[in-house]
C-alpha cells in the first residue's frame, strides 16, 4: 500500500462519475458539470472555458516556468461489438470496464490527483491542469478554444494512454479530398476519359511513394487512400472520380510540405481538409525526457494523434493505459494502472527542474 491509495481511491470514483455520464465529442456538457462538481467540492479552484476547464495551483507565480497537465473528457462513440452498457461502469476484478476509461479517463483522473499531490509541495515550477473537450474530433470548442486561457507554457505531459512509457514523438494528421476530371461517354464505344482510370494511376503512385526523409522516433511519413467515389451508371464513363488521402507525417515533414508535393504530382484538384495538425516532438536532452530514462522508461515515437499537435510548446504523451484498447468495444482501464501512474508521475515530476 503506497501514500497514493485515498487518492486512487478517489479518482476511481470520479472515473466511474465521468463513464456514467456521456461525453462524446462536441457534447460533453454534462461530464464538465460533474468534474467541475467534483473540483467544487474539494475547494479546487478552476476557470471553465466552454467544455474545457483550467486549473491553477495556488503557489502560482509569473517568475517561474509552467508545467501543464492535460488530457481529455470527450469519447469517441462507442464501437460496434460492445458486450455490456459501455455507460455502466462494472469492476470486475482489476478491470474498471467503460467506454472512455482507457482514453483518456486513467490519465484524466491520474493527472488531476498528481496536480493535488504536487501543489502542496514545493516545487520550482508552476502547475497547470487542464481538461479539453472535443480531442477526438480536434474540435474549435477543445484544445484550441482553451489556449488562449492558459499562461504561458514551458513543457506539457499529456495523459494518453502509453502503458507509461514516455512518447516522446508523435506523428502529424491532415486528410486530403482529391477530385479527378475526365469525360463522360458510352462505355459500349470506349468513348470519353474516364476519371476512375486516372484516380487509380494517381493511387497506384500513391501507394508506391517512399519518403526519403525517415524519422529515427516516427519512422516514415505514410499516405494512404482510404475512400475513393465515382460513375453512377454501369454503360457510362465516369467524368468524375474522388477519392481521400489519411496522411501521417513525421517530424521531418510539415504537413504544407506533403501537400505541395501531392499538388505537384496529381493532376486533379487537390485540398487538405487543414494543415494545422502537424507532427510534435520534444528533445531528448529535456530534463522530462532524461528522468523519464533515469527511471527506467523507454522513449517511443507514437503513431497516434493527441491533442499535442495544437502544443506550441515541448510535450510527451505518458499516460495509464494500452492504446490498443482504445476506441475498441469493452474498454477497460486497470485499477493497479491508475495506482502505478499516480507514483509514477511523482517520481518524475517531484523536484524536476522543467527547462534547460
Amino acid at each position: 500500500m503506497t501514500n497514493y491509495d485515498h487518492y486512487t481511491d478517489e479518482a476511481v470514483g470520479l472515473l466511474k462519475t465521468l463513464i456514467a455520464t456521456p461525453s462524446v465529442s462536441r457534447d460533453e456538457g454534462a461530464a464538465a458539470d460533474a468534474f467541475c462538481g467534483f473540483l467544487s467540492q474539494r475547494g479546487i479552484a478552476h476557470e471553465r472555458v466552454g467544455n474545457n476547464i483550467i486549473c491553477r495551483d495556488r503557489n502560482f507565480r509569473d517568475d517561474r516556468p509552467t508545467l501543464l497537465l492535460n488530457a481529455h473528457i470527450d469519447t469517441v462513440k462507442a464501437a460496434p461489438g460492445w458486450t455490456r452498457d459501455p455507460f455502466a461502469p462494472v469492476l470486475e476484478g482489476d478491470r474498471l470496464y467503460g467506454l472512455g476509461s482507457n482514453d483518456c479517463g486513467g490519465g484524466l483522473v491520474s493527472l488531476l490527483q498528481v496536480f493535488r499531490i504536487l501543489q502542496e509541495r514545493e516545487q520550482q515550477y508552476n502547475l497547470v491542469y487542464a481538461v479539453s473537450a472535443e480531442e477526438e474530433v480536434s474540435g474549435a470548442g477543445g484544445f484550441t478554444m482553451m489556449m488562449p486561457h492558459l499562461p504561458k507554457i514551458d513543457v506539457a505531459i499529456v495523459g494518453e494512454p502509453t502503458a507509461m512509457q514516455p512518447a516522446v514523438a508523435e506523428k502529424g494528421l491532415m486528410v486530403v479530398d482529391v477530385t479527378v476530371k475526365g469525360v463522360a461517354g458510352h462505355a459500349a464505344r470506349n468513348e470519353g476519359v474516364n476519371a476512375l482510370y486516372k484516380a487509380l494511376d494517381q493511387i497506384e503512385w500513391l501507394r508506391n511513394y517512399e519518403f526519403a526523409e525517415v524519422s529515427p522516433t516516427l519512422g516514415a511519413t505514410k499516405m494512404t487512400v482510404t475512400i475513393i467515389n465515382a460513375g453512377t451508371l454501369h454503360n457510362c464513363v465516369p467524368d468524375r472520380c474522388t477519392y481521400t488521402i489519411d496522411i501521417r507525417t513525421n517530424d521531418l515533414h510539415s504537413n504544407q510540405q506533403v501537400l505541395d508535393l501531392l499538388k505537384q504530382n496529381i493532376d486533379g484538384e487537390v485540398k487538405a481538409r487543414s494543415t494545422r495538425l502537424n507532427s510534435s516532438h520534444i528533445d531528448e536532452r529535456a530534463p522530462l525526457v532524461k528522468r523519464c530514462r533515469a527511471l527506467g522508461l523507454t522513449p517511443f515515437g507514437s503513431p497516434t494523434l493527441s491533442d499535442q499537435a495544437l502544443m506550441s510548446w515541448p510535450s510527451l504523451k505518458l499516460g495509464p493505459g494500452d492504446s490498443a484498447r482504445s476506441h475498441s468495444a469493452d474498454e477497460y482501464i486497470k485499477i493497479s494502472e491508475i495506482a502505478q501512474a499516480i507514483e509514477l508521475y511523482i517520481n518524475i515530476l517531484d523536484g524536476l527542474e522543467i527547462v534547460f
